[in-house]
């Protein structure tokens, strides 16, 4: 067999990314974007191939923002070769979560299961494992407003050491598998402030965060709307322990959206862990579609 050459694009190499078939079932096509397009916006040294007589039968490209100098995330894998897919993840030297975008229902489908399949399949022989499988929402104005229950105070909070503090709380018994493996890998403290630096890092400003309060003044958690680069996005909501099973979480989530509204935004991006029941439930109640699913390696 012909040897496999892996490498990065050089710049003016998109056409070679785009080179490779793709049925569009699954990944980023499905939030509209080509690879071309893709490759067009992303930076060649985050974009690799790997090919056999020149021909692509593996890609994978690594996304940032553009200030970004690390990448954060897997955002474009496939391939034609099964080991050729394997053997890219392993031989690049970036090393991320991967993110991979799939329809609602798709493992009724056998096309779309095989494609997700021999994706994740491949991901794991390189070394990867699922984290979880999330609901990834889209509400626009044609699914209703929901109106505000009016239980709940909504206070600005500049003080970063105040949220941490709140993140602590929240954190406590967390059923966010992102968060608990946080916790495991860097404890309470150091999850925190992974949580803050996330929500630092959107470019929306400070000063749309909000912490929500009983009318009596007892802390109930946090409110917050973000816009990352690409969408206006639930970006944090969570109730502290002493006040959950009151439902105060569907307060937050109206309270973000209303929030982002009246900031302009004509959509609003959201995501739960599949395994989240409450929280799922919730983004239902409030007119929130599940546009996709989303499976997450580590």
């Amino acid at each position: 067999m012909t040897d496999l050459v892996i490498r990065p694009l050089v710049a003016g190499e998109e056409a070679l990314f785009d080179s490779l078939p793709d049925r569009g079932l699954v990944g980023r096509a499905l939030l509209g974007r080509t690879s071309l397009e893709m490759t067009g916006g992303y930076r060649p040294e985050w974009t690799w191939v790997a090919l056999r007589d020149g021909v692509v039968v593996a890609r994978a490209a690594w996304w940032a923002a553009p200030e970004d100098d690390v990448p954060i995330a897997l955002d474009w894998f496939d391939f034609t070769d099964f080991d050729a897919g394997v053997a890219l993840l392993r031989d690049s030297p970036l090393r991320t979560e991967y993110s991979l975008h799939t329809p609602p229902g798709w493992r009724a489908d056998p096309d779309v299961a095989e494609a997700v399949n021999t994706r994740v399949e491949a991901a794991k022989a390189a070394g990867m494992s699922v984290l979880v499988e999330r609901y990834r929402y889209c509400w626009t104005p044609e699914c209703g407003l929901p109106p505000r229950p009016g239980r709940l105070e909504f206070r600005p909070e500049p003080d970063d050491d105040v949220i941490l503090g709140i993140f602590r709380r929240v954190n406590e018994n967390t059923l966010d598998a992102h968060a608990r493996r946080a916790i495991e890998q860097s404890g309470v403290d150091g999850a925190a402030r992974e949580d803050l630096d996330l929500l630092r890092w959107m470019p929306s400003p400070r000063d749309w965060w909000r912490v929500a309060y009983t009318p009596d003044g007892e802390l109930v958690g946090l409110a917050i709307p973000c816009r990352n680069p690409n969408n206006p996005v639930v970006g944090y909501i969570a109730v502290v322990p002493e006040q959950r099973g009151h439902g105060y979480a569907y307060d937050l989530l109206v309270e973000v959206t209303h929030e982002l509204v009246g900031h302009g935004a004509d959509r609003v991006v959201a995501a739960t862990d599949v395994t989240n029941v409450p929280m799922a439930a919730n983004f239902a109640k409030a007119g929130y579609p599940v546009v996709q699913h989303r499976i997450d390696l580590v």
